[in-house]
């Protein structure tokens, strides 16, 4: 660990200066109220030894600086004047622990222990819940069309694999959630998931974030900074948005994948790094290599493992499973009563074609349930984009879509909506609408089964019909 040392006694600052070295440390010291301000402002440490008593002010009242500029770093009091209401404030100001001279060496590492392990437990606990949280977020990627399941089983192929991943699709199809999903169903789940979107910053911040910086490598840069590719070293970096970088930044890119090591703004020394890269385009960038905006040797070492997100427009029979989805979800987390759907707002969910995606279904359903007043969900309580995009007539498909088409899900949806219709217009009469749909009524009972057009209890009537 990195140790500050705090106190106006010079014997006193050796003393622990030498202690602490020889057990692995590292320290640095500051003998005034002032000298440590600035040290905390600059540099990052693990750990702080503070007196309360110095020439120039009290320790307790750098206690609020060191949480600034220190957060979540333990603080030990130390004091030859231990009192009581020393004690009770220096632990209400934040203090981790207190102890008073003359003090055992041994009790102070033993106290200094407890506080850093303490403060790396409960990093840890906010960590995993964090990431235990975005574990379930993954739960968003539903999907049953054959695209998907394509997709993972491609996950489950690289798991014990660290190669490069790039990941392709319209925005809010879930690029970010299925590199979580490769994160944690790797062996690199133990590690961080660290993400970034680099079109969201400017080159300069950008660098400085991916690669750390050195104090004073810029107007601003009061103290080093650690950078994204080492925070992710053991786990995963997601690098969203990869086509927004310069010329410039993707060569330096470029260089730490091929050289896995990277460089900190204002630096010299080269640091090794093993992190996962994962990166994320809406773009086409084999178009923007040849538009000479991308990097064809970037484009190459990005694209060892191509994943395409199909839009939502292409997965028509995962609509239903995701608004499923969504409406629990929803109801749960605003704390009201579990919603349900009417097969006519469903089928309009299903025609419309979803522009922003599984995101843009999220925000819909959301503002959706929340506007339903009653316990079913139905076509007056969608908004007007959708109610209105639902056409007279199915779609002509007799030229294949430029884009392509799932004919086997493009199949089942038109014969999943006749079937409905034909339902509707017999007044649920399963005999007539087989009848509508010239069908056998075992076979119009085995597809009503199988689309969840009709109920159990329901078939067992027919039967005995």
């Amino acid at each position: 660990m990195k140790i500050l040392i705090v106190d106006d006694e010079k014997s006193l600052r050796e003393m622990l200066t030498i202690f602490l070295e020889k057990t692995g440390h590292t320290t640095a010291s500051a003998a005034s109220f002032e000298e440590a301000k600035a040290l905390a402002s600059r540099e990052e440490f693990d750990a702080i030894l503070c007196d309360i008593k110095m020439p120039d002010g009290s320790g307790i009242d750098l206690l609020p600086h060191f949480r600034e500029t220190q957060p979540n770093r333990p603080v030990l009091m130390i004091t030859a004047h231990a009192s009581h209401e020393d004690a009770v404030e220096a632990m209400r100001r934040g203090a981790a622990d207190y102890i008073g001279k003359p003090f055992d060496l041994s009790e102070l590492a033993v106290k200094l222990d407890k506080a850093v392990a303490r403060r790396e437990l409960e990093e840890e606990n906010l960590y995993l819940k964090q990431e235990l949280a975005a574990r379930y977020a993954f739960a968003n990627v539903i999907g049953k069309c054959s695209r998907m399941r394509e997709i993972f089983r491609s996950i489950e192929r690289i798991e014990k694999i660290s190669s490069t991943v790039l990941i392709t699709g319209e925005s809010g199809t879930g690029k970010e959630l299925i590199a979580r999903a490769i994160h944690f169903s790797s062996s690199r789940k133990q590690g961080k998931f660290v993400s970034v979107n680099c079109g969201a910053l400017p080159e300069m911040l950008l660098e400085s974030e991916l690669f750390g910086h050195e104090r004073g490598a810029f107007t601003g840069a009061i103290r080093e900074k650690k950078g994204l590719f080492a925070e992710a070293n053991g786990g995963t970096l997601f690098l969203d948005e990869i086509s927004e970088t310069s010329t410039a930044m993707q060569v330096k890119l470029l260089r730490v994948l091929q050289e896995k090591t990277i460089r900190k703004v204002g630096g010299n020394e080269e640091q090794s790094v093993d992190a996962r890269i994962i990166v994320a385009t809406n773009r086409d960038l084999r178009q923007a290599v040849a538009d000479g905006k991308f990097r064809e040797d970037l484009f190459y070492r990005v694209n060892v493992i191509p994943i395409a997100l199909p839009p939502l427009r292409s997965r028509i029979e995962d609509i239903p499973l995701l608004a499923e989805y969504f409406i629990k979800k929803i109801c749960k987390d605003q704390g009201i009563a579990e919603k349900n759907i009417s097969a006519e707002a469903m089928r309009l969910l299903e025609a419309y074609p979803w522009p922003g995606n599984v995101r843009e279904l999220e925000n819909t359903l959301e503002r959706t349930v929340a506007l339903e007043p009653g316990a079913v969900i139905t076509s007056r309580s969608l908004p007007a984009a959708v109610t209105s995009s639902f056409p007279e007539s199915l779609p002509d498909f007799a030229a294949l879509p430029a884009e392509g088409l799932d004919l086997e899900a493009y199949l089942e949806t038109v014969g999943k909506r006749l079937m409905q219709e034909a339902l509707e217009r017999s007044g649920g009469v399963q005999t007539q609408a087989a009848e509508l749909l010239k069908m056998s009524f075992r076979s119009f009972r085995y597809y009503a089964k199988k689309y969840g057009l009709i109920k159990r209890e329901e078939l067992y009537e027919a039967a005995e019909n």
